[in-house]
């Protein structure tokens, strides 16, 4: 496969614009996507055109990142029903550093065919407003302009200039690295097809050149919500937005039509590799096979091999295999998502800072045990453990020292049954 017909057996591919497979066969070509450091991660939205870059630079061809420092400061209105909150410069300059460190993850910036990353903040500053206007903005009629939907979309929510103005900013960083860096093709999400394309026709008009356009489909889960979206929330790139334990659940407990094509979409199996895991997972659905290897990829490559490993050890705590190192990693918001179902009950803080005994804790301060007989004898049999750790002695004073992030205990009867005790 070249690059085109891959990205389309992977589902990659919204729109193309003509003769862009022709230019592609001709040799090795420079194509760009643009990242908005609009916040200091990028989330699961931006993976698709991520991806899209890798497989670019798999086939031979040059990619490059775009960091947008000058577009970041007026925001994209594509795919937006109202204006974005404009960022302080400091703001911007942090999120850029971030996303560049995300974007090394993915891109070889270093290797026989580097990519290469660019802010259009270094060209930009240089460009006077009056200068701008007329050697750009003629170019490029407001019926034109008007006509993208990235446009038609606002236009009755009420659109400012400045967010008008942000198809001449993109089209000019598409002319700027065509005519520096010999850039022919634009790459990005559908939304971007209208910003694209008027940079490919201000090559056309200010250069006499031919650039090329190629988009992928904004993804939908197969119950038609939106992608990348947990409860409302994005899910981000960076592990201190989103832990690598949520990041990896995300994958896991995706539906099975979801699981097939996110692994044609976000792993770099091979065609066939993925065409048996598909058949193999529909011999055993219950076994989970495309969810779990694609939560693997894909953790792994967004955060780490440790991460992966935390993640999968931080899954199994209900089920006998996490350890207490594991639970004291976890912060409260991942414990707590890690012991959803689990019973729990809230007890005054002062049950533990006055060192109460474990049997009392168990069958009096709370109603883990419906008696002392029973809580006795469990723990003296070895069946009790507080935080992963078995316990023998039903007289062995519980503080606030074995608390997990100063609030919980985790009480676990037997093999299956957990409690959750909260100190409030």
């Amino acid at each position: 496969m070249n690059f085109v017909e891959e990205l389309r057996w992977r589902g990659m591919i919204k729109d193309i614009m003509p003769g862009t497979e022709t230019m592609l066969a001709g040799g090795k070509v420079a194509g760009y996507v643009g990242y908005d450091p609009t916040a200091p991660s990028l989330h699961l939205g931006h993976l698709v055109p991520i991806m899209m870059q890798v497989h670019f630079q798999r086939h031979g061809h040059r990619p490059i990142a775009l960091v947008g420092g000058a577009t970041g400061m007026i925001g994209d209105p594509s795919g937006r029903c109202e204006e974005r909150n404009l960022l302080p410069p400091d703001v911007l300059r942090h999120n850029q550093e971030e996303i560049k460190k995300q974007l090394e993850r993915f891109l070889d910036f270093s290797g026989a065919n580097p990519a290469e990353m660019v802010n259009n903040h270094d060209w930009f500053r240089g460009v006077e407003f009056l200068d701008f206007l007329r050697d750009v903005g003629k170019h490029l009629t407001i019926n034109y302009m008007l006509a993208k939907d990235s446009v038609q979309m606002r236009l009755e929510k009420g659109l400012s200039f400045t967010e008008f103005s942000y198809q001449l900013l993109q089209a000019y960083d598409f002319y700027w690295l065509y005519q520096n860096r010999d850039c022919r093709l634009q790459m990005g999400g559908s939304d971007q097809w209208g910003n694209i394309t008027a940079g490919a026709e201000l090559i056309r008009r200010k250069a006499g050149g031919e650039a090329f356009a190629l988009t992928c489909p904004l993804i939908t889960r197969s119950d038609g919500s939106k992608f990348g979206k947990s409860e409302g929330e994005n899910i981000w790139l960076a592990a201190d937005r989103t832990s690598p334990y949520k990041f990896y659940q995300y994958w896991l407990n995706g539906s099975d039509t979801d699981a097939e094509a996110y692994a044609r979409i976000f792993t770099l199996f091979p065609p066939s590799e993925i065409e048996e895991m598909v058949r193999a997972h529909a011999e055993a659905p219950h076994r989970r096979l495309l969810q779990k290897a694609v939560a693997e990829d894909v953790t792994v490559r967004v955060h780490s091999r440790e991460a992966f490993a935390f993640a999968v050890e931080a899954s199994e705590i209900l089920f006998g295999r996490g350890t207490t190192d594991t639970l004291r990693r976890l912060t409260e918001e991942e414990l707590l998502a890690v012991l959803e179902g689990v019973p729990r009950e809230t007890v005054p803080r002062s049950v533990f800072e006055k060192q109460t005994p474990l049997l009392e804790l168990l069958a009096v301060a709370t109603g883990v045990f419906p008696s002392k007989g029973e809580a006795r004898r469990m723990i003296q049999g070895g069946g009790v453990s507080l935080n992963k750790e078995r316990i023998v002695s039903a007289e062995v004073p519980i503080g606030t020292d074995r608390l997990l992030n100063g609030r919980f205990l985790l009480v676990q009867k037997g093999k299956k049954n957990y409690h959750l005790i909260i100190a409030d």
